[in-house]
């Protein structure tokens, strides 16, 4: 009796003790994406970057001296990083100024009940250096596929850091024809004329249904 007695003490600690594990995991704050989607790695989106740089040290005070913008987004949503694959409109039916207005292009027209809206803040993001001739590189996680992707290059003049990007400073560097599944995508880019900062922005239709991608990534071209 005493040996069957200690058994199910043991079973019951085991019980509880799980209990308590499951309890304690539903306090912490989530650090990871709700859903599997995509976005541009490279050169890498605001909000990709600023997971990339920042994911495991965003509560570092260093942030807001060393990487001001970063620090701002991840003040304003922290789960705009969590979820950097996640900025996509559905149903935008391809007339995406009439669902973007200008000021709103980075966070998708304040998609996802405004999470990725930091992500509009006007000012001198981190940029990733390319040349003429570069290559976007997209991670599509759910292997949704392509319509197409359309990748955009701002004008030479429009300074990204003091100015919020509008429509028509954007002017189109390729359009591609259709992908088939996969997780992950590489658009040839070739440009000329172009120097300094920049934002690339790359629009991403998804095969499985309307669903777009709209994805601002910072440049110096060299």
């Amino acid at each position: 009796m005493i040996w069957h007695d200690s058994v199910n003490l043991r079973g019951w600690v085991t019980k509880l003790g799980g209990v308590f594990v499951a309890a304690v995991l539903c306090l912490l704050p989530w650090t990871g994406t709700a859903e599997a989607h995509g976005s541009v790695v490279d050169p890498a989106s605001r909000n990709y970057g600023c997971w990339l740089r920042w994911g495991s040290d965003f509560q570092n005070p260093a942030m807001a001296q060393e990487d001001p913008m970063c620090w701002q987004a991840w003040q304003a949503d922290p789960n705009a990083m969590w979820n950097w694959n996640g900025l996509y409109r559905n149903e935008s039916a391809g007339d995406f100024p009439a669902v973007i207005p200008d000021g709103q292009l980075c966070s998708g027209g304040r998609t996802e009940g405004g999470r990725y809206d930091a992500l509009d803040t006007v000012g001198a993001w981190q940029t990733t250096d390319v040349t003429d001739d570069f290559t976007v590189r997209l991670e599509d996680q759910a292997s949704h596929g392509a319509d197409y992707f359309r990748v955009y290059v701002s004008e030479q003049g429009f300074d990204p850091a003091t100015r919020p990007l509008t429509w028509d400073v954007l002017e189109l560097a390729t359009e591609t024809g259709s992908y088939g599944p996969s997780q992950v995508y590489e658009i040839p880019v070739s440009t000329a004329g172009y120097s300094g900062r920049h934002v690339v922005y790359t629009i991403w239709q998804a095969s499985h249904m309307d669903q777009t991608y709209f994805l601002c990534s910072d440049v110096n071209f060299g």
